[in-house]
């Protein structure tokens, strides 16, 4: 066996985040780690790769005991990671992000011929035509997850850890992707693969190991597990019918007193001028590619770029939306995709980050009691389950899941008419999926409109009333009824303007 894991243990504070997990790797394997938000799956990544230390419990890479203490340790020891967010400095150039820390010298000085050569060479057999002296910014993130691997395994070439490695990536760079990684699991590499994506779970790995609550579930061969299966594992409990997939009731458009109306809204570079109405207890869904125009078009709306054609207006007449502040206090509010950038403030505790939006309404010469912030804390921990030591517990230190759950809090406790979640799902596991999912539809049932940005076509089908396609920064189609469908959504997604009438024909 290439890499086994005996009795692994680590205790946080009021926390046992690893219980005596075992865990075993064999060369020429994808081996899946999976488990919801806060399972432990972080927290042994961690332990192997040197980020933590290990209380108890036995690593061994191909028979030899290991403790590494630093990253850099484990690197030197066989063990790479490639994580969700890529580690890599897009300023500077493909070869001196492959080459960094390891630049050929020439009379003391980085030799930048043989940098090029020696980048061109580690990406030989990537399949990756690319200029490796350009900055590694003007890639997309696809070839720069690959740009990572590649790193990864030159500097290690033993065991290779994808953390969500697919997260922000579209169909076809998923492909991509998973050709480098079949490609190098024939070489003999042994690979984790961390994901919260089960279709490309089965599609990719050989076997799984599923944590719970710090404790090994089970470890089986893929292809011995179904779905649900593999889901009740996750949760420990039967699967409810609403978490394996969601019924809804399409209505035909116009079903709902309008809201808010879009006229022309719009803004050069960034969307094309729009028109939209939003229906009161509304759920709208904006589906596209990455790229097409979905964030840009709720940025806009939610003033982190201000219009520059047309208006928003409601039944008063019409709105500024030309800042965040004024768009919060028209009723507002915007859960951002990018949850540790946009989202969280880390090193505020739960209380804190939850009563951010209502104390920026209420205004900072008016803070908010904090007895009356733990309060608030409280209802939204127990309503929407945040799994948290306690409510002081910074916000950096939850799992991602529970850190997306604090984010909605937050717009929740301020009671918005119209809130705008881009990706609210993305990054979390199956049962924080199924709650967020009927928490919007409870919301909506209260009368709270909302507009929701996702990836997964099946989650918009589950909840939109109706779905906008979205294509080269401009809405090229509006679905209702029967005419939200997965095979729909991609044709409107795929087709030429002038098809579109054969689309929803």
């Amino acid at each position: 066996m290439l890499l086994t894991i005996r009795s692994l243990t680590k205790t946080f504070p009021g926390t046992k985040a690893l219980d005596g997990v075992d865990f075993e790797l064999a060369a020429g394997e994808v081996h899946a780690l999976l488990g919801e938000n806060g399972a432990g799956k972080s927290t042994l990544i961690k332990c192997l790769t040197g980020a933590f230390v290990r209380d108890a419990g036995v690593i061994m890479l191909e028979g030899e005991k290991i403790s590494p203490s630093s990253t850099s340790e484990a690197q030197e020891l066989g063990i790479g990671t490639v994580y969700q967010e890529v580690n890599l400095l897009t300023n500077l150039t493909v070869a001196q992000n492959l080459t960094f820390g390891n630049e050929p010298l020439r009379f003391g000085m980085v030799d930048r011929r043989a940098q090029l050569r020696q980048a061109e060479k580690m990406l030989e057999g990537y399949k990756l035509d690319i200029d490796v002296s350009r900055d590694l910014s003007t890639y997309s993130v696809a070839i720069r997850q690959i740009i990572a691997i590649a790193r990864a395994v030159a500097l290690s070439g033993k065991v290779l850890i994808l953390d969500e490695p697919t997260a922000s990536l579209d169909a076809r760079e998923v492909e991509t992707l998973f050709a480098v990684v079949r490609d190098l699991r024939d070489k003999g590499l042994g690979i984790v693969f961390v994901s919260h994506f089960l279709d490309q779970v089965f599609d990719l790995t050989d076997r799984v190991t599923v944590l719970r609550n710090g404790q090994n579930v089970i470890t089986e061969r893929t292809a011995d597990l179904d779905r649900v299966q593999l889901i009740e594992h996750m949760l420990g409990h039967a699967l409810k019918d609403d978490v394996v997939g969601h019924a809804k009731t399409h209505k035909a458009g116009g079903e709902w007193p309008e809201l808010l109306k879009f006229d022309g809204f719009g803004r050069r570079g960034h969307i094309d001028p729009f028109d939209l109405s939003v229906g009161e207890g509304e759920v709208l869904g904006l589906a596209g590619l990455l790229g097409s125009g979905r964030t840009e078009s709720a940025e806009l709306m939610f003033g982190l770029a201000a219009a520059q054609n047309g208006a928003a207006r409601d039944a008063n007449g019409v709105l500024d939306l030309s800042s965040p502040r004024k768009a919060i206090a028209a009723g507002f509010g915007f859960a951002p995709e990018e949850r540790k950038e946009d989202g969280i403030i880390a090193d505020l505790s739960v209380p804190e980050n939850i009563a951010l939006a209502m104390q920026a309404r209420r205004g900072w010469a008016r803070p908010i009691p904090r007895a009356e912030q733990l309060r608030l804390a409280e209802a939204y921990i127990e309503k929407l389950d945040i799994r948290t030591s306690g409510p002081e517990q910074p916000v950096g230190d939850l799992s991602g899941g529970n850190q997306q759950k604090v984010v909605l809090a937050r717009w929740l406790a301020m009671n918005p008419r119209f809130l705008i979640l881009d990706e609210p799902t993305r990054g979390i596991d199956v049962g924080a999926h199924a709650e967020i999912l009927r928490l919007i539809k409870q919301v909506t049932a209260e009368g709270m409109s909302i507009l929701i940005i996702s990836s997964e076509l099946d989650e918009l089908i589950a909840v939109a009333d109706r779905v906008i396609v979205v294509r080269d920064r401009r809405h090229v189609a509006e679905l209702t009824g029967s005419e939200i469908t997965t095979d729909t959504i991609v044709r409107a997604i795929a087709a030429p303007d002038r098809d579109m009438t054969e689309v929803l024909a």
